[in-house]
């Protein structure tokens, strides 16, 4: 575990992920300790939540529990993770629940995710759970679909860095029943729960979120180690512009294409290193920017004399599945001789789609370039 300055080898860390509570993401992360324990490998729980559910509660069995660390807060004694105590303990793994939580004022750290980074970093490996709705970046997401803000968040990062993501999936239809059925929440709250939180749209939404983000990260970490071997899982359209007045009718018609498809979106201005932009064009580059970040794309903004290869090296680099460019402005005798930006994309791209937007006559803009 150590190297030859005895510094530790930083840990490894699992991840169980889940749309929801009652899924069954700690219920699982038990079940594949005791698997593990039962090969001989050292588990311990650091700390464990089971909301007085009997099935959860079944699956600690032999596992060993490091006792809590107790601390007095506003005159009530309250108990935490002992993060020091697991350290001198010394178990090949650490059992973690709810990532998310805050800790008690007064703890060496404030969140339960600082602690468990510090565990990792310690040498030891951790398996922790989370549901999707407590990761910063979907915080605004979530509180759209539920109608709820959700107040413990954890860094992005934290999915970024994990060794192992398990997403623990459910139907709505089954988690509704688990409610129904009290292994969630005690009967006081399964009415208002059905109501409110778990109502089947939510939580559709909410699996779906889980599910897409999840793959969202794993299609990342293959673009990033895949070495060329990688297979895009997720549309991804780029919006070709230019600083003709229809980009921005090429971008909403882009932004409605990714938000069907599910897919990312990107929006892209190829340009001429032997061209000066006027001020008006920079502006109006500025404003399909704007745009672009607004429905959650990403601008992207290359030098390249040939505007076809500028594309074609985009869509290769950020593995683009959909292309949105605007119809030729050329004239005919131009096309005949040069042949349009649609023929020579097509030779480049034979895997990506195409489509191609109808542009009005008469445009604001005057430099050559069409797309």
């Amino acid at each position: 575990m150590y190297d030859s300055l005895d510094k530790p080898h930083r840990g490894k860390h699992r991840i169980y992920i889940g749309m929801a509570p009652g899924v069954g993401k700690t219920y699982r992360m038990l079940q594949e300790a005791n698997g593990l324990r039962e090969e001989g490998i050292d588990v311990v729980i650091g700390l464990l939540e089971t909301h007085g559910r009997q099935e959860t509660a079944e699956q600690v069995q032999e596992l060993e529990q490091v006792p809590l660390k107790e601390m007095c807060y506003q005159g009530k004694s309250l108990k935490e993770m002992d993060v020091e105590a697991i350290i001198t303990r010394q178990p090949q793994i650490v059992l973690v629940d709810e990532l998310a939580h805050t800790n008690i004022p007064g703890s060496f750290r404030e969140k339960r995710y600082q602690d468990v980074e510090y565990l990792l970093e310690s040498g030891l490996d951790v398996f922790s759970t989370v549901n999707i709705q407590h990761f910063e970046s979907l915080n605004d997401v979530v509180a759209k679909i539920t109608g709820v803000v959700v107040r413990e968040r954890i860094p992005d990062r934290l999915l970024d860095e994990a060794d192992e993501v398990i997403v623990v999936d459910a139907t709505p239809e089954i988690l509704q029943e688990r409610l129904m059925e009290g292994k969630i929440y005690k009967p006081e709250k399964i009415e208002q729960s059905l109501r409110n939180f778990f109502v089947r749209r939510n939580l559709v939404a909410l699996r779906e979120l889980a599910l897409r983000e999840v793959a969202n990260n794993i299609e990342e970490v293959e673009e990033l180690e895949g070495e060329g071997h990688y297979c895009c899982i997720q549309e991804r359209v780029l919006v070709c512009i230019s600083t003709y007045s229809q980009s921005l009718r090429l971008l909403r018609r882009g932004a409605r294409l990714a938000n069907q498809m599910k897919a990312r979106l990107y929006a892209l201005f190829v340009e001429d290193p032997e061209r000066f932009l006027t001020k008006d064009e920079i502006l109006y580059l500025e404003m399909c920017q704007q745009f672009c970040k607004e429905v959650g794309g990403e601008f992207l903004r290359v030098r390249n004399a040939n505007v076809v290869l500028g594309i074609a090296e985009v869509a290769q680099q950020y593995h683009i599945t959909q292309v949105v460019i605007g119809q030729t402005l050329k004239n005919r005798w131009s096309l005949l001789l040069r042949g349009s930006i649609v023929q020579h994309l097509m030779r480049h791209l034979k895997e990506v789609d195409l489509h191609i937007i109808g542009t009005a006559s008469k445009v604001s803009r005057s430099h050559e370039g069409e797309y």
